[in-house]
């Protein structure tokens, strides 16, 4: 207590949205050395230097220049085609290499013709340095975010009005009041979404400020339940819109299984495309869909005012139960999921232009006005023209029935809403793959989920959620009504630890001018956040809502084991005054034979000391495990250098500053891979070396972690064996692997 106290009393420091938002970069992949591990690999560097002076030959005494600038004469042939491998670079300030669109493509025909395939359905690969680029105007942002929420106006309000029809047809006049209150939890939660996005401009959903100002547990907490909340949401929007086609069309009722499949393929292509071209694919259907909202709603008023705003009679519906509490709050929990979905803005903010965050409240403010208008305006019609829920048709097609009559008006109408249900799957498949980011950034998930794919979209978070939801609708034979009772239990757990959160926020930070106003603000999105959580828990737990209290708990299991994985790969790996790795002291050894590139002559390997040898030692990062091998590369005592592969100049800025940190000891050679890969280009940068100096032996020597459990390999790279594979056919190339176990 006393040391809350302590904390609680030190004058928070004002918060500044105009500071810079972290993009999501390339460059993530590749975590920075912290300030203790710098220390000692400064320490190290200086072990160095004096163990690499001596009567030994130098190390830095290459027999070819790591630059691919000194070829004594033509390339030799490659298997590659047109372009050798040397070709395949180019040369950069600041000492730079870049790789080539040709040095990042596949080797194996395979792989050349699963290249076509991605070419021809995602388009060309796209450079890191692209990232900006493809960043959303707010015209964009606005349709590839919301169409989960705004979809919701098309079953919503019938799902409110379905609960209240039992207590009869006269019950139907509670709508008007419950939607009001719906109406202030949405602008309430949206207020407090407005206010995280200022507070995290760096992108934050449930998952980071619970995390931040709760804790672990209740950070990965909200974590699952947003999981489990996009997996459902593209199971189930995917279900109702196949439901809306077979509707219409019966004799397609048997292939729902293979329609939903098709539907949720074509959201995956789309969405590998990349953020900004999945947003003018999927950006017509919204809006679509909100023309056809504002013909009916605009109809529908103008024929009430043409009869003073009568409320034409309900048909009779007998009552089962009669109106009580738990009926008005089982109605207000089935009505707020037409809230589901309107965290995704504040976890896609750097997908936004600068100023991001900015652009991220105003396209909230957008999606937020139109939720309201929609929501409030088609209760309103269902209350003015007397409709009531039916098995046979939607509240919404009844409306646009009365409002445009069977025409062309009324098909357009049932066209786009049966679309915008299909598509309203895509907000998770923008927001899915972000928090597994952020999670995968924590060590919460594994760490692939932090790459980029060809198109500069988190491809394998995209894969993940694509696949889970295919699944999940497989099992259920396209019919995923049993799952929709927890569909607002997850959101809603994730929205209260969420505004809980930004509570704790505001009160850490109470030297922030008006805090109080914005602490009540989120504090009473907590609330009712959790009024709705509660209601929906209890009044659906034998529907389907005890999944929740299962799964959310396995998910946080499971991360917390990959934590701890990771935690102890980490100690492992991690530089510390008891763990450095320095190259022995080793005897003269004989010197390379080699030739003059400019002198022509040959050179002979009849014996041991006529075979020249250069080591190339690929590194990542430096951890344990890469001094580990530059030490048993230099015992070796032969030419060597260093090689990194960086996906951006940001990544090659850091790893430079690492490596002088170091002491620059060795002949280090930055390659820049703007198109992300990372073995396609080694193997090309190391043919290269072969074609330069074909006499010569190449030995790659690789960092290599050894886990000992199968599943724990599946959080790891398989660099060593990947490469290997893409050597094998290369003659004079040695690839080997210095390993670092780890036991758990």
């Amino acid at each position: 207590m006393g040391e809350r106290k302590k904390r609680d009393e030190v004058p928070p420091q004002p918060f500044k949205p105009e500071a810079p938002t972290v993009i999501l970069s390339p460059s993530a992949e590749f975590p920075p050395l912290g300030e203790e591990e710098l220390t000692v690999l400064r320490q190290v560097g200086q072990e160095w230097g004096p163990r690499l002076r001596g009567p030994q030959p130098r190390l830095d005494a290459l027999p070819l220049d790591p630059a691919l600038g000194a070829r004594p004469g033509p390339p030799a042939p490659s298997r590659f085609g047109r372009f050798a491998p040397v070709e395949m670079f180019q040369a950069a300030p600041p000492d730079q290499l870049v790789a080539t669109r040709p040095a990042a493509e596949p080797e194996s025909r395979a792989g050349r013709a699963t290249r076509r395939i991605r070419r021809l359905l995602l388009g060309p690969p796209l450079a890191s340095a692209a990232v900006v680029q493809e960043r959303m105007r707010k015209l964009v942002g606005l349709p590839v975010l919301s169409s989960d929420l705004l979809s919701s106006v098309a079953y919503g309000p019938e799902a409110m009005m379905a609960v209240l029809v039992l207590a009869g047809a006269a019950a139907l006049g509670l709508s008007l009041p419950l939607s009001a209150l719906l109406i202030v939890m949405m602008l309430t939660i949206g207020a407090s979404y407005r206010q995280t996005i200022a507070a995290y401009p760096h992108g934050a959903g449930s998952y980071i400020v619970a995390c931040d100002n709760l804790g672990r547990l209740p950070g990965l907490t909200a974590g699952a339940s947003l999981m489990m909340d996009y997996i459902l949401t593209v199971s189930v929007s995917v279900s109702a819109g196949v439901h809306a086609t077979t509707s219409a069309l019966p004799h397609l009722d048997p292939y729902r299984v293979p329609l939903g499949l098709l539907v949720i393929a074509i959201l995956l292509i789309g969405n590998l495309r990349g953020v900004r071209a999945a947003g003018y694919l999927f950006a017509a259907p919204t809006y679509a869909f909100l023309l056809a909202i504002g013909l009916v709603l605009a109809v529908g008023l103008a024929q009430a005012a043409g009869r003073g705003f009568a409320r034409l009679p309900p048909p009779p519906v007998a009552p089962v139960e009669g109106v009580g509490l738990l009926l008005l709050l089982r109605a207000l929990s089935s009505g707020a999921t037409s809230m589901t979905g309107i965290e995704a803005v504040s976890n896609a903010v750097p997908a936004f232009r600068p100023v991001e965050w900015r652009n991220a409240r105003t396209a909230l403010t957008w999606m937020i006005g139109m939720l309201v208008v929609a929501f409030a305006g088609t209760v309103l019609m269902f209350y003015l023209n007397g409709i009531v829920p039916r098995p046979e048709e939607t509240m919404l097609s009844q409306l646009a029935r009365q409002a445009l009559s069977a025409g062309p008006l009324y098909a357009y109408v049932q066209v786009a809403t049966t679309v915008i249900l299909l598509l309203a799957a895509n907000t998770a498949f923008n927001d899915f793959p972000r928090l597994l980011f952020f999670l995968a950034r924590d060590c919460h998930a594994p760490r692939n989920f932090l790459h980029m794919g060809d198109r500069l979209a988190f491809s394998n978070g995209i894969i993940a959620l694509a696949v889970a939801a295919a699944a999940l609708y497989v099992m259920f034979g396209g019919r995923t009504v049993s799952l929709i009772p927890l569909y607002a239990v997850g959101v809603f757990l994730a929205f209260t630890l969420s505004q809980a959160g930004m509570v704790v926020h505001w009160r850490r930070r109470r030297g922030e001018p008006r805090w109080r106003r914005k602490l009540v603000v989120n504090a009473a999105g907590a609330v009712l956040s959790g009024v709705v959580l509660v209601t929906a828990a209890v009044g659906k737990f034998a529907e389907g809502a005890w999944v929740v209290v299962i799964a959310v708990p396995v998910v946080v299991l499971l991360c917390l084991r990959i934590r701890r994985h990771y935690d102890t790969v980490a100690r492992a790996l991690a530089l510390h005054p008891q763990a450095r790795e320095t190259p022995p002291d080793r005897p003269p050894a004989p010197s390379v034979t080699g030739v003059n590139p400019g002198s022509g002559e040959p050179e002979t390997a009849d014996s041991p000391q006529e075979v020249g040898h250069l080591v190339v030692v690929p590194l990542a990062r430096l951890d344990l495990a890469a001094l580990r091998a530059l030490a048993y590369a230099a015992s070796l005592g032969q030419p060597m250098f260093a090689v990194h592969i960086s996906p951006d100049d940001e990544e090659d800025d850091r790893f430079r500053n690492q490596w002088e940190t170091w002491g620059n000891h060795l002949r280090l050679e930055i390659i820049v891979s703007p198109y992300r890969t990372i073995i396609p280009p080694l193997a090309r940068y190391v043919e290269a070396l072969h074609a330069l100096r074909p006499d010569i032996t190449l030995t790659v020597v690789l960092p290599e972690v050894v886990v000992r459990r199968p599943w724990h390999r599946l959080l790891h790279s398989r660099t060593p064996r990947r490469l290997r594979t893409a050597l094998r056919h290369v003659p004079g190339i040695v690839v080997a692997s210095v390993p670092v176990h780890v036991r758990e």
